[in-house]
Formats: C-alpha cells, structure tokens, sequence
C-alpha cells in the first residue's frame, strides 16, 4: 500500500496527464510511456497514478454526467479543465474504488485545486463535490 504523501503525488501526476492529453487530443494509451518517460516518478506513484488514469479514462462519461449534474448556476463548459480533471479523480476514487474514503479524496481534492487551480478552485471543488456526496454518493459507507 502508498504512503499518503505517495498517493498525494500519484494524483498529482495523474492530474498532470489528464491536463495534457486535455490540449493535445492524443491517444491517452499511447501517450503514457512518453510521459513516464519525462519524470523520475518511484514505482508506487507512477502505479497507482496509471490505476487513477486508467479508471477515469475508462469511465469517463459517467465521471462528466456526474460532475455536470452536481453544477449549480454553471453549464458544463464553464468548468476549466483542472479543475474537471481533479473532480474526475476524486469522484473515480469515491465511487470506483473501496480503500480511499470520502473524506480523503474530497480532501485531496481540495489540496490540488490549491496547488494548481486559481483561487477560487478548491471552493468551487468542494462546492461540487459536497453535492454529490451528500445526493449521489450518500450510500457509500467508507
């Protein structure tokens, strides 16, 4: 199992994948090894960021039409693309997987939308993801 400062990276570099293949309309398959290829990432983040990567290509329409229900006085695409790209790891991590709890992807979430978001992300993260736990997410018990 990741360290928390592990998985905190891996979504980092996930995040950072997800924002580059956003501009550049590449295969997101054949994008990776090149990618991988950039960072001197230890075994454990690079893995658990493909695992994120991975999940939220895979279920990427119902990650979005659960993002764009959640949206009040928004349209879909008024959301910057950061800050979609956090909500759609975040929601992955809650619904598609059993050892991240609730708390902590909203947490983490919060922390990226900081880090790499304009001032008003991770209010706007929080915003977006409190509605959906409290509608959507409210059955899962973790």
């Amino acid at each position: 199992m990741n360290s928390p400062q592990q998985r905190r990276k891996s979504r980092r570099r996930a995040l950072e994948f997800m924002f580059s293949i956003e501009f550049t309309n590449y295969d997101w398959e054949e994008a990776m090894p090149p990618f991988w290829e950039t960072f001197d990432t230890k075994p454990a983040v690079r893995e658990y960021a493909q695992k994120l990567i991975k999940g939220v290509q895979f279920n990427l329409d119902d990650l979005d039409k659960h993002i764009d229900g959640a949206l009040t006085n928004w349209t879909p695409d008024r959301v910057g693309k950061i800050e979609r790209n956090i909500l759609r790891v975040a929601i992955y991590e809650i619904a598609y997987t059993d050892d991240v709890p609730i708390k902590v992807a909203m947490n983490e979430a919060i922390e990226i939308a900081k880090a790499y978001g304009t001032d008003d992300s991770a209010g706007f993260v929080n915003g977006v993801l409190d509605r959906l736990k409290s509608t959507v997410f409210a059955n899962i018990n973790k």
